[in-house]
């Protein structure tokens, strides 16, 4: 039949069938290369536990219950690597479910045994101001674009003297496709234009210290090895996005401004605020009172201390 996917590997009865479909198809073509990476890895343990697995047993219902049981003992070494790997394999059986290649997907709603938080873990200005003092100049203009611009590591890695026009950064999101325009502030644009000067026709704007482009395993390696020495140890470099967000809403921009910026959903700014990032800070509270004090015809019933005095 014209457009049928098809199984052309191993034993077409078994799971290993579906594994080895799956990652010839363009759903997972379509992934980002780490990503890809990442999954071949996972597949291929997941091929070595349950590859014989045969494909009419999805149905039974006992066999939820035998995935997730070697899901809690995977846990016991890693819990994000437990984690990772059903979601690969749950996504694998989704993939072959839709394609009339598996009868079920057991897999479905799996829950997690990891609960990451990243509640508070934002940069703070004393974060900020201890790195730029004594990270290498290359590495300070990787903070300034994640501060300043809101964009995932990967994509700023990628980054060409192209998509800056001098006053605007202009880019594809990488991961959802989203297009952004960013007006480029002044400490970014100072920071910029200094580098512009020592890097001449570079076609990636953030490049290592001999001015090639990074690779992103070469771009961790020396991000942790600059925070390590500037005694930066409880935040990364993906939580520059979310204090982006926060620094941005405490500036006074709505969700939509704030989005507009770093291209999420109005959704997903609004779940970082409330949920991960935006820190109950002291300061938010002192603001509200004194607006409360300002409010006009407020009352007041008692004097205050100078007025006792």
């Amino acid at each position: 039949m014209a457009g049928r996917t098809t199984i052309r590997c191993r034993n077409s009865l078994t799971l290993v069938a579906l594994l080895d479909a799956y990652e010839s198809s363009s759903d997972f073509r379509s992934l980002a290369e780490r990503t890809r990476t990442d999954y071949k890895k996972h597949l291929r343990a997941i091929a070595s536990e349950f590859g014989d697995f045969p494909i009419a047993a999805l149905s039974d219902k006992r066999v939820r219950g035998d995935f997730l049981s070697w899901r809690d003992r995977l846990a016991l070494g890693s819990r994000r690597t437990a984690d990772y790997r059903f979601t690969v394999f749950a996504r694998a059986l989704s993939w072959s479910v839709d394609r009339g290649l598996a009868p079920f997907n057991p897999l479905e709603r799996q829950g997690r045994v990891y609960r990451a938080t990243r509640r508070d873990n934002v940069w703070t200005d004393h974060d900020e101001a201890t790195f730029l003092a004594q990270a290498p100049r290359h590495l300070q203009l990787a903070l300034l674009l994640a501060l300043w611009t809101g964009q995932r590591q990967g994509d700023l890695l990628r980054l060409s003297w192209s998509d800056y026009d001098g006053d605007v950064i202009r880019l594809k999101q990488r991961k959802t496709r989203a297009r952004v325009a960013i007006p480029v502030g002044a400490p970014l644009r100072a920071a910029l234009e200094t580098l512009a000067i020592h890097t001449g026709d570079s076609e990636t704007i953030l490049t290592t210290e001999a001015g090639r482009a990074w690779t992103e395993s070469g771009f961790r390696a020396s991000w942790r090895k600059a925070c390590a020495k500037a005694g930066i140890a409880d935040v990364t470099f993906h939580d520059l996005r979310g204090t982006a967000v926060t620094r941005l809403a405490m500036a006074g921009c709505n969700e939509a401004e704030i989005a507009t910026i770093t291209g999420h959903s109005l959704r997903d700014v609004g779940a970082i605020l409330d949920g991960h990032y935006l820190k109950r800070d002291h300061s938010l509270a002192v603001s509200a009172i004194k607006k409360l004090e300002a409010r006009a015809g407020f009352p007041t019933f008692f004097p205050t201390k100078a007025e006792r005095t």
